[in-house]
């Protein structure tokens, strides 16, 4: 039986991060009371996440007229707050799932921890699929959220992952600095415009 960090709802819960532009760690955060559970995982992680759930929240919000789901965060939510502390890497985070509990009107999100098991080779894709099996969990971060608040971890989101290095114009490529050779520019090293 896998340990469950459930938080339904969290007093807090929001995605942050560690470090530098160029070198931060990415981390997701919820606290309820004085437990704090926090989980690592990669920037496009978090991308992708905040991309679902506004996208499921605006599908909701178009499919019926009964669910009370704002469109843009309520301005009490707003948290631009850091991350608590101690921040101790429960786990880092693999596979998500999103979903919404229409009986209690709540986003639901799951995070598994990473494991090389679960990873599955070129080899393994050319065999029956249907022996392959994803291992048990050995930790779940489970956090069920309001409406109001999946739109409020969204903008947050939005926000830590926007606060990175700048994009180049041209490639699109993260800027440092003190530049970047550009794949646009044949070679020549450009500057944050």
């Amino acid at each position: 039986m896998p340990l469950v960090h459930a938080f339904d709802p969290p007093e807090r819960f929001v995605a942050g991060t560690v470090g530098e532009p160029g070198s931060r760690t990415f981390f997701l955060q919820a606290r309820e009371g004085a437990r704090l559970v926090t989980v690592g995982l990669e920037k496009q992680q978090v991308i992708a996440l905040s991309e679902r759930i506004d996208e499921l929240l605006d599908e909701l919000m178009h499919a019926s007229e009964d669910l009370l789901i704002p469109a843009l965060t309520p301005r009490d939510l707003v948290d631009n707050g850091p991350l608590e502390q101690p921040i101790e890497e429960e786990f880092r985070a693999g596979t998500m799932t999103l979903s919404w509990d229409a009986g209690d009107e709540r986003v639901v999100i799951e995070v598994f921890p990473f494991t090389e098991a679960a990873v599955v080779s070129p080899e393994q894709l050319a065999e029956d699929l249907e022996d392959l099996t994803e291992p048990e969990p050995d930790e779940i971060f489970l956090v069920r959220l309001t409406a109001a608040a999946a739109r409020a971890f969204v903008e947050r989101a939005r926000t830590v992952v926007g606060a990175g290095r700048p994009d180049c114009p041209f490639c699109g490529n993260p800027v440092d600095p003190d530049g970047h050779l550009c794949v646009r520019a044949n070679g020549f090293r450009r500057r944050d415009p």
